[in-house]
């Protein structure tokens, strides 16, 4: 080796497509985007769904493919968000580039609130059966008993 030489970190041949924003601005891309399917909801279905595809050169989703599928409409809504993502265009010395890719999406059933059931008892105190006393206002209070039951 000779001292004056430096080595640098070899440069990619061919730039691969990328999207604008990074993996962040994706997972909130397919959060904001994704429409649980209704049988999945009703069959309590949840997983992941992995998909590969295609990317052109401009940018374009292409020949989605299901690798991991889970049924009841999940596999059809995951390509529909895959052929709505958009890349950035590479430009590669004129030589068209089609590049590959794999996503993994996830289907998590929304968290149900657990319910909650009130019941209140109220007590009245035994009082005279006087009529006469009927027109004051009783002088005993009432009795209030409120139950929560959780499930």
């Amino acid at each position: 080796m000779s001292e004056g030489k430096k080595y640098s970190k070899p440069k990619k041949f061919l730039k691969m497509p990328h999207l604008h924003g990074g993996k962040e601005q994706l997972r909130e891309f397919l959060k904001k985007n994704l429409t649980y399917p209704q049988q999945a909801l009703e069959n309590q279905i949840q997983g992941d769904v992995i998909i590969k595809y295609k990317i052109s050169d401009n940018g374009e989703v292409s020949d989605p493919t299901i690798i991991k599928s889970l049924g009841h409409g999940c596999d059809e809504e995951a390509i529909r968000l895959v052929k709505m993502i958009k890349y950035d265009s590479v430009k590669n010395r004129g030589v068209r580039v089609t590049a590959h890719n794999r996503i993994k999406i996830p289907f998590r059933l929304p968290k149900q609130k657990k319910q909650q059931i009130k019941m209140v008892y109220t007590q009245k105190s035994s009082g005279d059966k006087n009529p006469k006393k009927k027109a004051e206002k009783p002088k005993s209070p009432k009795t209030t008993y409120t139950y929560t039951i959780k499930f």
